[in-house]
């Protein structure tokens, strides 16, 4: 049995690890998300900085994309930018690309 029960941490790790890189992926794509939005709105390097935390921390209201994404479409739209839902989640489908590609060139 204790072969099994090694097999089984074994597995347990990999899970706990594999969460643990997609939270980092998707930490860092609502990041450059939201460095895009500000880059978009024209805001200041600090403004932008201050900006792209709170995507992040947007991404915590609820399970899934659409808190970051109603989160982009209002701030965006306030600013008096004329873009829509497909084009945020356009932006969104691009940097979780760069954000992966970030991630698995820094291990």
């Amino acid at each position: 049995m204790t072969t099994f029960d090694d097999r089984e941490r074994a597995f347990e790790n990999m899970f706990a690890h594999d969460q643990e890189m997609q939270f980092r992926i998707q930490a860092r794509r609502n990041r450059l998300l939201g460095e895009w939005a500000a880059a978009k709105m024209g805001l200041t390097p600090e403004e932008t900085d201050a900006y792209a935390k709170a995507v992040v921390q947007a991404d915590f209201e609820e399970a899934g994309d659409e808190d970051v994404i109603r989160k982009l479409l209002g701030d965006m739209t306030s600013a008096g930018l004329e873009i829509d839902e497909a084009g945020v989640r356009t932006a969104l489908d691009e940097q979780a690309v760069v954000a992966r590609r970030m991630f698995i060139e820094a291990q």
